[in-house]
């Protein structure tokens, strides 16, 4: 198998060589567009990871991303007077947050791929019977791969992405009466990714670095005092796993993402808090099955494994072919 071949695709299948009819042999043969495990595999694996994938120069594609998280919890509501419990409840609690992605990526060089994320969420807090729906916060990334793949090596992808805060913000409401559909703050976003084929399984891991931007002039009453500023703590996150072509229709991929927060500070009117760190972890399984040619869909489902991550995460994701989208076969060469 041609190492090489694997990183010219990207939800593309091609329709198969022609063979020669007048020579048995070269027609039971595998043609250089016929299916193959590794084809397979890197198809799946590019839907499930966008990270991990470039485009050719000139390039568009549109894809949609569905997720679903649940988290379960208890709230405790405790009154005290003169140090004596007088009241004492345990209320349980359920969040269910629905994003749906909208990713449009365009291959602004051979190894340079740009591209921008348009979230619509839709969120419903079952203790407060709260909902909230509307935008999200929109991102602009770029995928960038400083040197040419080598086969047997690491493929090494540098990411970027920049997070406006154009969902509404949870520091410009009045006290807890409606639900956020953004951070309310920007942030700015680096990393890596690391991949390679050993047939038939593909391997990934990458590491990332949030910085987002403090935000100030908030002037927003919170329990009789005024929240005048934020400061997001330092984020990190890394993931790694593997996907594994069943076939030429179907595919697996598992992962474990991992997340790290430091303390956010709190400044009000006449005082500042600090919030503790957090760290989340998540298990997720994809299955990629192809439903045309063309098309490969992933369903994943990803659990939470500490007390800060999600309980369930379902997800959906597929590629959407628009008529105009795509770049002609010149615009393909650099």
């Amino acid at each position: 198998m041609n190492a090489r071949i694997i990183l010219l695709l990207a939800f593309f299948v091609s329709n198969g060589a022609s063979a020669d009819v007048s020579s048995a042999r070269e027609a039971l043969s595998q043609q250089e567009g016929d299916a193959t495990q590794e084809k397979s595999l890197e198809e799946v694996f590019e839907a499930t990871e966008n990270s991990y994938s470039l485009m050719k120069k000139g390039q568009t594609s549109l894809g949609f991303n569905m997720s679903y998280s649940y988290v379960a919890d208890q709230r405790l509501d405790v009154n005290i007077v003169n140090g004596q419990v007088t009241a004492f409840d345990v209320n349980p609690s359920a969040s269910h947050n629905l994003s749906n992605n909208f990713n449009f990526d365009y291959g602004y060089k051979n190894n340079l791929t740009l591209g921008l994320t348009l979230p619509l969420v839709v969120k419903y807090d079952s203790f407060e019977s709260q909902s909230a729906s509307g935008l999200g916060d929109v991102s602009i990334n770029a995928r960038w791969q400083p040197y040419a793949y080598v086969p047997g090596e690491l493929s090494k992808t540098v990411t970027g992405s920049f997070k406006t805060k154009t969902g509404s913000s949870p520091f410009h409401t009045v006290g807890d009466k409606t639900l956020p559909t953004g951070s309310g703050y920007y942030s700015l976003t680096g990393g890596m990714s690391l991949s390679k084929v050993v047939d038939p399984v593909m391997l990934f891991g990458s590491g990332s670095l949030t910085y987002a931007i403090p935000e100030k002039d908030i002037n927003q009453p919170r329990g009789g005092a005024r929240l005048m500023e934020v400061k997001p703590g330092l984020s990190m996150s890394f993931s790694g796993g593997f996907a594994y072509s069943l076939s030429y229709d179907v595919s697996m991929s598992m992962s474990f993402q991992g997340s790290y927060s430091d303390k956010s500070t709190y400044v009000f009117s006449s005082s500042e808090v600090e919030s503790s760190a957090t760290v989340s972890g998540l298990f997720n399984i994809s299955l990629g099955v192809r439903v045309s040619p063309k098309t490969i869909t992933n369903i994943g489902v990803g659990f939470g494994m500490t007390d800060d991550a999600p309980d369930v995460i379902l997800s959906l994701s597929l590629p959407i072919d628009v008529n105009g989208l795509k770049a002609k076969s010149s615009a393909s060469s650099s």
